[in-house]
């Protein structure tokens, strides 16, 4: 498959098919890193289709997806703008539904949950980002002032307090990462597996 296979605009269930076809192909080795770069990045130039990447991606059974390749970081950077607004809610939902979960002691969930978030992390961490760490700003700020770029995401998913409160230390948690690895150019530990 290439790029001239995907529509312009993929629905969302077929850009989880696609996603799928295609996290089938990396498993067999049918991609080169430079394929598997324009793929991610064709299925990615719609809002539909950068949601249902994410959707199969994070929560693929594969266990690669962990370790994402040269091709997957480099696809998910030609397309900055959706890859870090995806990521950025991806991980205030999983972290949201770890603790919705374990209040209700659905361990199966919570474990799923759990795979989503650290992967979403493991990939902002990657990618590193400055408009990733700007976006995590806008959401810490939209907390703190009731207002602003994701009110209606909040308002839409009814966070709790609880809920709310991880998202803000996720945020810090991030931007003191940042700066870190940028001042010392060395790899950082994972951060995520300590807030949750």
């Amino acid at each position: 498959m290439n790029n001239s296979a995907f529509p312009e605009s993929l629905s969302f269930p077929q850009a989880i098919a696609a996603t799928q076809s295609l996290i089938d192909q990396i498993n067999s080795n049918q991609l080169s890193e430079l394929e598997v770069q324009q793929q991610i990045s064709s299925i990615l130039s719609s809002k539909n289709g950068g949601r249902g990447f994410f959707v199969a991606y994070l929560t693929s059974d594969m266990p690669w997806a962990d370790n994402p390749s040269v091709g997957v970081l480099n696809g998910l950077k030609s397309t900055q703008e959706m890859s870090c607004e995806l990521l950025v809610k991806n991980l205030a939902m999983s972290s949201a539904m770890i603790i919705a979960h374990s209040l209700n002691n659905d361990s199966e969930n919570v474990a799923g949950s759990q795979k989503v978030y650290r992967r979403t992390c493991n990939l902002i961490q990657q990618l590193n980002l400055q408009l990733i760490n700007k976006k995590l700003q806008e959401l810490q700020n939209t907390i703190k002032n009731g207002s602003g770029e994701y009110q209606k995401f909040i308002e839409r998913w009814d966070y709790s307090s609880e809920q709310k409160r991880q998202f803000k230390i996720l945020s810090l948690s991030f931007k003191i990462y940042s700066s870190y690895s940028k001042l010392q150019k060395v790899d950082q530990p994972q951060i995520c597996s300590r807030h949750l």
